[in-house]
């Protein structure tokens, strides 16, 4: 009996090692194809049972654990027992390479995965996994940036949309109150604001969770328009907060007084790095933080000028006067929307028809060349997807990272995406929700769906 079971074993063994070796040949030519392999031989049974049709995120918080019972103490099998054993493959693997293995699987089956098992929810748990599984993604198509859709103007509620699997998830942002707060993304944080005071400032994971209210920025408090933006440094595992104030000089509609505030996540301490006093130019609520760079969006408020908009591009550590770096945009926008893709400024606007500015002929995508004033048209709307905003209708939303740019009407639910990269365009699948009223508006913004980022 005892030579039936060591051939057992061997047979077992000797198979197992040559699948084993199998996929790492299939490894060394495309990682991500031999371990989503080894992924869906070991674990396909149990996903198909356990996740088919889910579409909640709210079901998988990531501290939730679901255990597996214990085994029991190891005894001798009897003869009627071992005819009946199965060996799992998935207790074979060591904790490695199941590590790396599911360092592939999307963000969403990330949290899925803690629920497996106590082993699992280890792995996935541990500060090592996130790591790697976030360099695993900065260099791979299994991870790009989420959109999430507000679909109420009284609460913060909506989905997020997951361009990989394509696939809209419930999903609750902690902090914010309101879909009419001030928000900025960078790296996986999101920043909120309130829209009232304006002295309400967040900074948090939205996928973990975690969140960290900073200290009341200086400066006034009743501004007439505000802009913020935040700047993640991954590498430090620092962040910056940036705050631009505008407001009208008193009895002088043509003078504006501008501060800009920036926070250090190092310090924990806000600094007032400029005030300026603009003439027949007033700030907005577009600026973004690109290396070092402070880049936002002025108005004309009238006189001379032969713009509509312009672009600052202030130096963080530079007390230069504002217009001294001012540029000019590519064309008469409206709706200008700023964005930094993998450390490049790209502007979204409608462009206005030459006699009438307010209605837009067409949507389209600039890229600041680098450090200069130039700018490089990179696309514009095709008609067919022009039409589904409408000519009239130049209101829309639009934020992205990476190399992906979302376009929201704000009238509709449906999301318009551009791949910078494969230069596409295509509609995201279809939100669950529909309009119910003419006046409901739809607003949202993009992060980076990440684990290791913590504010």
């Amino acid at each position: 009996m005892a030579t039936k079971k060591l051939r057992e074993v061997s047979f077992f063994l000797s198979t197992t090692a040559r699948i084993y070796c199998y996929f790492q040949k299939i490894i060394k030519r495309n990682k991500v194809t031999g371990y989503l392999m080894w992924y869906v031989i070991f674990s396909y049974p149990f996903w198909v049972q356990r996740m088919e049709a889910e579409t909640s995120w709210t079901h998988y918080p990531y501290n939730y654990i679901t255990y597996v019972p214990e085994a029991d103490p190891y005894s001798e099998p009897s003869d009627d027992e071992t005819k009946d054993q199965t060996f799992s493959m998935d207790t074979l693997l060591p904790d490695d390479l199941l590590e790396r293995i599911l360092s592939f699987l999307p963000i969403a089956s990330i949290f899925r995965a803690g629920t497996v098992c106590k082993r699992w929810n280890e792995i996935v748990s541990s500060r090592r996994f996130l790591w790697n599984f976030s360099s695993n993604n900065n260099n791979s198509a299994s991870q790009r940036p989420w959109y999430f859709m507000f679909t109420t103007t009284d609460e913060p509620s909506g989905y997020a949309y997951d361009p990989v699997i394509k696939k809209w998830y419930t999903f609750d942002l902690p902090c914010i109150e309101t879909s009419n707060w001030f928000v900025a993304s960078s790296c996986g944080l999101v920043c909120f604001m309130d829209n009232d005071c304006r002295n309400k400032i967040y900074v948090s994971n939205p996928i973990t969770k975690q969140w960290r209210r900073l200290v009341e920025p200086p400066g006034h408090r009743s501004t007439d328009y505000t802009a913020l933006s935040t700047s993640m440094n991954r590498a430090k595992q620092s962040y910056s907060v940036s705050v631009v104030k505008s407001k009208q000089v008193q009895g002088n509609f043509f003078q504006w007084e501008l501060s800009i505030h920036l926070y250090s996540s190092e310090t924990m301490t806000w600094t007032t790095s400029l005030t300026d006093v603009l003439t027949g130019w007033r700030g907005g609520d577009e600026s973004v933080i690109i290396d070092n760079v402070l880049y936002f969006l002025i108005y004309s408020t009238g006189g001379n000028s032969d713009h509509r908009h312009g672009l600052i591009a202030s130096s963080l550590s530079s007390t230069s006067s504002l217009m001294s770096s001012f540029i000019p945009m590519p064309c008469s926008l409206t709706c200008g929307r700023l964005m930094n893709l993998k450390e490049r400024l790209v502007v979204v606007g409608g462009i206005g028809k030459h006699d009438r500015p307010d209605i837009i002929k067409g949507i389209g995508i600039w890229c600041l060349k680098g450090g200069g004033r130039e700018w490089q048209e990179m696309a514009r709307m095709p008609q067919r997807y022009f039409q589904g905003f409408g000519e009239l209708d130049d209101v829309f939303a639009s934020s992205g990272s990476d190399d992906v740019v979302y376009i929201q009407s704000y009238g509709s639910p449906a999301l318009l995406m551009f791949d910078m990269k494969l230069k596409c365009w295509k509609w995201s699948q279809k939100c669950p929700v529909s309009k119910k009223f003419p006046l409901q508006l739809f607003t949202g913004f993009s992060f980076e769906p990440r684990l290791e980022i913590a504010p």
